[in-house]
C-alpha cells in the first residue's frame, strides 16, 4: 500500500479508499496479514482514478462512470501525461548536465 501510494504521490489512506471504492475496477489480491497486494493493472487503474479525481476535477461517482463508459480514452490521456512527465524530467536531467 504504502509503496503504491508513494509511486502515485498520494496519501495511503486516499489510496486504501480507491481500492475500496473502485472496487469494480481494482481487485488487489491479499496476502496472509490481509495486505494489499496490488498487480501493475491495478496500479495504471489507480493512476487513471488518480488523473479523473485529481486533474479533471471529477467526483468519484463521475470517474466511476468515466471508467466504465470510456476506459480507452483514459487510459490514452494518462499514459500520454505519463510521458509527458518522463520527457519533462529528462529534458531536466540534460538540461542539468550541460
Amino acid at each position: 500500500m504504502g509503496e503504491v501510494a508513494q509511486e502515485l504521490g498520494e496519501n495511503p489512506s486516499a489510496v486504501r479508499y480507491w481500492s475500496n471504492y473502485f472496487e469494480k475496477f481494482i481487485k488487489p489480491q491479499r496476502n496472509a496479514k490481509g495486505n494489499r497486494l496490488f498487480h501493475p493493472e491495478d496500479i495504471e487503474t489507480l493512476k487513471q482514478i488518480q488523473f479523473l479525481v485529481k486533474k479533471q476535477g471529477l467526483t468519484l461517482e463521475g470517474a466511476a462512470q468515466r471508467l466504465k463508459d470510456e476506459r480507452r480514452s483514459v487510459e490514452a490521456r494518462v499514459k500520454a501525461l505519463n510521458s509527458l512527465k518522463d520527457i519533462r524530467t529528462l529534458l531536466t536531467e540534460v538540461r542539468a548536465g550541460l
